[in-house]
């Protein structure tokens, strides 16, 4: 059976000049909302921080141990699931380890101190951590290359809408109560995605009647050790450790480096996020319309001097802060999702899930160490601002650039199976 072969059902010649089945929305939109609930849980730490450090009286150094206590975990889980990801329907694992991140979001609610919320980042993480996995394989099982740029482009604008809607109304609710309303906001929100889950999608289970190896194991050396997909393990590495080098210090930077009023937040996430919104969706058709390569290129173009512009910035004003921010995630974007559907087309159908959770286990970990290296190397000053902020800057535009020529190579394979020049 084929990626053709899988993918028939989507890419259907009537249905792709009609444009997307109600079936195919619906499970766009449902993946996306899926994500929404999944990043915002991880994204809410950011924004946080400077709530968090002084209520928990914790050093940044112990704040990014929690941030990345999620990613070692999850970056453990994919590890153990990717031998079972292509044993069972695609909708059962996505429904078995939301429960879980789910009951993990709870343990963090209800946390009393730091060590229990340590505690549920941990388990949040151990769940969560595949469903991204799970999701990149349903849209490959179910999309055809060709397509998968601007699905992917919908459904990462879930990162968009955390922080339209997620991140100003969590950063409301934490001003006004509490930080632990935040976590109650997104188990309720879950329970809802649960529910939808449950009743709306329907099975996953093509690759179920390819030959699988019997034991979960051999799959996932397999996988691993498989020649063609050392290279896409590689930049999937390099690929997450600049947003978690960055992102788990963007609050506390914002307020005591730039000068913005934390009250001032929500407005710098909600003028980002309404952008992103907008960009996501271009970014997957200019991905499948130019390609996927050439987008990626100018994402990280993009991405490098942003980086270099905002971890050097001193005291600004409001509406420079959400103008570098904007552009930041511009070029954010576009690395990420072209990249995202390149990946997709590396695997056999056969292995798409245990590769796609082996991708995640790298990336979660990669991101862990990165949040860790980056506690490392900033320190805060008595007043609060964070110092040697730009060699995280510098760190990040080292793997961009690394970045940029290995994803040459890794869409050049992809390309000479596909029968073309770029995809």
């Amino acid at each position: 059976m084929t990626e053709q072969t899988l993918a028939a059902p989507i890419d259907d010649p009537s249905e792709r000049q009609r444009g997307f089945s109600r079936y195919q929305a619906l499970l766009i939109a449902l993946l996306a909302f899926t994500q929404f609930t999944i990043i915002l849980d991880f994204i809410i730490m950011s924004p946080l921080g400077a709530i968090l450090m002084p209520a928990l009286d914790i050093t940044a150094t112990q704040f990014g141990v929690a941030v990345s206590a999620y990613a070692f975990s999850a970056g453990l889980s994919g590890i153990l699931a990717a031998g079972f990801a292509d044993r069972f329907d695609r909708k059962r694992l996505l429904l078995f380890f939301y429960v879980g991140f789910t009951l993990g979001t709870m343990l963090c609610a209800a946390a009393p101190n730091y060590h229990v919320l340590l505690l549920g980042r941990i388990v949040t993480g151990l769940f969560g951590g595949v469903i991204g996995a799970v999701v990149l394989a349903i849209v490959t099982d179910l999309f055809a290359l060709h397509l998968r740029g601007r699905v992917m482009g919908f459904i990462q604008t879930a990162f968009a809408a955390s922080q339209v809607l997620g991140i100003p109304a969590g950063l409301f609710l934490a001003n006004h109560w509490s930080w632990h309303v935040c976590f109650i906001a997104i188990v309720i929100v879950s329970i809802a995605a649960i529910a939808i889950i449950a009743f709306a999608m329907e099975p996953v289970d093509a690759h179920l009647k390819l030959k699988q190896d019997r034991n979960p194991f051999h799959h996932l050396v397999a996988t691993i050790g498989e020649p063609r997909y050392t290279l896409a393990f590689f930049v999937t590495t390099l690929l997450a450790t600049g947003g978690y080098m960055l992102m788990p210090f963007s609050s506390a930077f914002t307020v005591h480096n730039l000068g913005i009023d934390i009250t001032h937040l929500p407005t710098i996430y909600l003028v980002s996020g309404l952008f992103s919104i907008v960009t996501g969706p271009l970014v997957g058709r200019a991905s499948d319309a130019f390609g996927k390569y050439p987008t990626f290129v100018f994402g990280c173009v993009m991405t490098v001097i942003m980086v270099l512009i905002y971890t050097h910035l001193g005291h600004v004003s409001l509406g420079t802060a959400i103008t570098v921010n904007v552009l930041m995630f511009v070029g954010i974007f576009s690395r990420m999702i072209p990249s995202q559907a390149l990946m997709s087309a590396i695997p056999d159908p056969d292995q798409r899930g245990s590769f796609s959770a082996v991708s995640a286990s790298l990336q979660q970990l990669s991101g862990g160490l990165g949040s860790v290296l980056a506690g490392a190397i900033i320190a805060q000053a008595p007043d609060g601002s964070l110092l040697h902020f730009d060699r995280i800057g510098y760190v990040v535009v080292a793997t961009t650039i690394i970045t940029l020529v290995a994803m040459y190579f890794v869409q050049r394979a992809v390309a000479e199976r596909a029968g073309q020049s770029v995809v």
